[in-house]
């Protein structure tokens, strides 16, 4: 169906110009009920897509800044891989203080969302110590020494604690701030896992103990490597981890 489905939030629905940031979606500004909001279309499942909607209602219900879907005019939140969510404004994070705004966000959605469950299809970087796949990582795609780096940086993550991560916090362009408040938006690569490898944050903002910082740093560059190997990108977070 595509952007056809944009009908199922009413006749007047339409779109308006294309989003940059978006790479396994396409994403555009959309019109629904007079109101600007953001349309995102992907290849998601509907599983997929009914735990990304219901964990961001989460953190709006306890008062946090983030996209909420708006439904379509039969109360469903996505329709054949798209979805219609609030718009929010105002500009990204600027200075050092900014960030450390946005570490202390995303240590209240750590919080909100421990015992969380995992994202369907999708695994955590310690599963990845014994399993091969999840989602869009195929560590059998990857050299075997690179996979033992991967796996070796992880692993230094282990501990008992596992909530929601954003995915992709550190990019200036997935944060809007403004004097008193901090929204998260882009939730497309949120998923259950060790919560520090969301503070890997500019000028290490979230206050992290330099051995702390290490792990996070390491574990986070393994992580990128996996999710986009093969491309040029992924080769140069690979060669940030250190060798075994």
């Amino acid at each position: 169906m595509g952007w056809d489905a944009l009908r199922q939030w009413g006749e007047d629905a339409v779109r308006i110009e294309r989003l940059t940031g978006g790479v396994a979606n396409d994403v555009w500004s959309v019109r629904v009920n007079g109101k600007v909001a953001v349309g995102r279309l992907g290849r998601r499942t509907d599983a997929d897509l009914a735990w990304e909607t219901e964990l961001i209602k989460h953190p709006d219900r306890e008062g946090m800044h983030v996209p909420v879907p708006i439904p379509t005019t039969d109360g469903r939140l996505f329709v054949d891989g798209l979805v219609v969510m609030r718009y929010i404004e105002r500009g990204p994070p600027e200075t050092e203080s900014d960030w450390r705004r946005m570490a202390d966000t995303l240590r209240e959605l750590h919080r909100l969302t421990q015992g969380w469950p995992q994202r369907p299809g999708w695994r955590s970087s310690t599963d990845l110590l014994h399993a091969q796949t999840g989602t869009r990582i195929d560590l059998a795609a990857m050299p075997p020494e690179g996979v033992m780096r991967c796996r070796a940086a992880w692993a230094r993550l282990v501990g008992p604690q596992t909530c929601v991560v954003h995915g992709n916090p550190n990019s200036a362009a997935n944060v809007r701030m403004t004097a008193d408040r901090v929204a998260l938006i882009d939730w497309d690569e949120s998923h259950v896992d060790a919560p520090d490898l969301d503070l890997v944050l500019p000028g290490n903002a979230a206050g992290l103990d330099d051995r702390a910082y290490d792990i996070a740093t390491q574990a986070s560059a393994a992580w990128e490597a996996a999710v986009c190997w093969p491309d040029e990108y992924s080769v140069r977070r690979l060669g940030e981890v250190w060798p075994v």
